[in-house]
């Protein structure tokens, strides 16, 4: 394994900038179907196709990404950009892979902003297919996350604390409780021999410098998380607010994926700055294109009020809400094995895993379900939308389309 991982750190860094981002461009495009889809489009396109590393590290990168909060997909190919050309290429891989779904959602948001959009039937439609979506995550991440009664208790207590006490602080505080609670509590929630699971022979050590330069970038991980919010009250600007709200959800979002929807919605809705109507036909678009989840976070900016222009409030919102994966994959790559195999670390992620659970079982009931279900024909039309998605398993985008434009042909509820 040690040998494994230092021949494909060794290849990696022979590539340059553009070569990564053509590569990462060409998924960006096609990737359709989820994180889990995308790790496999990308081990057959950097393993298999082009070898730029091999499989055992490519099999350690998906688990150091899957430690930490934000888009794990996302993070595996800024890792593998990284690898291959520094930091230009890890550059290179994150606007290759999430410009085309951010290009399309920020035109999206354009569409949205003449207001009479938002109340066209096959928008409805977008709003109910986003209940079908948000129902089968909650649906699989159960069964994987929280199933066993300890854990499943934990995911309910969660979504009963988000519910009756909503807020971003009270989703920070879910999380850290859970935390802890899976650290001191692993072995009751089945989760005792996890470390030793993850157990992997040692890769070379990275020199001193790369792990001081390293603890330095998490540093400003954390840094930035405190001073963001504060800098925007001082110098009350919309943009600083902006940027703010969206580093930290892409700082406390655990799981990737459909975990972000909670925090984002926190974000955005409660302050007045997208409705939530738009919020909803913004996530059902989402399911539509290609690439990761998290560039929803592109047609929130364009839409948000304190946004300077929808542009630049597109451009503030995805860079932010990325901002944290590069300084903590940049930051943790030269600690990682030691993260790997900590047990501290693993047990806390336990707790934190069924906690997001039930925080997006909250989100499923508000405002997803409140908000988008008005009557027995929009409960119809959620259940053929989970048919597709979870017993046809039909590509969330066929879903996505067949609701809209069951939507329109059946027309705005009176």
């Amino acid at each position: 394994m040690a040998e494994g991982g230092a021949r494909g750190r060794e290849h990696a860094a022979i590539g340059s900038a553009l070569e990564v981002l053509g590569v990462a461009l060409r998924l960006g495009l096609t990737s359709f179907g989820g994180p889990i889809a995308h790790l496999g489009y990308f081990r057959h396109e950097y393993v298999e196709r082009r070898r730029w590393l091999d499989a055992a590290a490519y099999a350690d990168l998906v688990a150091l990404c899957q430690l930490l909060p934000g888009p794990a997909s996302s993070q595996v190919g800024i890792a593998v950009g990284m690898l291959r050309a520094g930091w230009a290429g890890a550059l290179a891989a994150w606007i290759g892979f999430t410009l085309p779904s951010a290009a399309a959602m920020a035109a999206f948001a354009l569409l949205v902003r003449t207001g009479a959009a938002v109340h066209a039937a096959w928008l409805h439609g977008l709003m109910v297919v986003a209940v079908a979506v948000v129902a089968q995550a909650v649906w699989t991440m159960g069964r994987t996350l929280a199933p066993d009664p300890p854990r499943a208790t934990l995911a309910l207590a969660a979504a009963a604390a988000a519910l009756l006490w909503p807020g971003s602080l009270t989703q920070v505080a879910i999380i850290a409780g859970a935390g802890a609670l899976g650290l001191a509590f692993a072995p009751w929630l089945g989760q005792d021999g996890a470390s030793e699971r993850l157990a992997q022979p040692d890769h070379p050590v990275p020199g001193r410098a790369a792990r001081a330069g390293g603890l330095w970038l998490v540093g400003l991980f954390f840094a930035l998380l405190v001073a963001l919010p504060a800098l925007a009250r001082l110098a009350h600007s919309p943009a600083l607010a902006l940027a703010a709200a969206f580093y930290r959800t892409g700082a406390l979002v655990f799981g990737g994926g459909h975990v972000v929807l909670p925090l984002l919605e926190q974000a955005v809705v409660p302050p007045g700055w997208v409705g939530v109507p738009a919020f909803l036909a913004g996530y059902g678009a989402a399911q539509a294109v290609p690439g990761p989840l998290f560039t929803f976070a592109a047609y929130l900016g364009a839409l948000a009020r304190p946004a300077p222009s929808a542009p630049a409030g597109a451009a503030i919102a995805l860079a932010a809400i990325y901002l944290p994966s590069f300084l903590l994959v940049g930051g943790l790559m030269p600690h990682w094995q030691r993260l790997r195999t900590h047990p501290g670390v693993r047990r806390t992620l336990t707790g934190i895993d069924a906690a997001v659970v039930g925080l997006l079982l909250a989100a499923l009931y508000h405002p997803v379900w409140t908000s988008a279900i008005r009557g027995p024909r929009d409960l119809a039309l959620a259940f053929g939308a989970f048919a597709l998605l979870e017993l046809w398993r039909v590509p969330p985008w066929v879903a996505v389309l067949a609701t809209a434009a069951a939507g329109a042909v059946l027309g705005p509820i009176a």
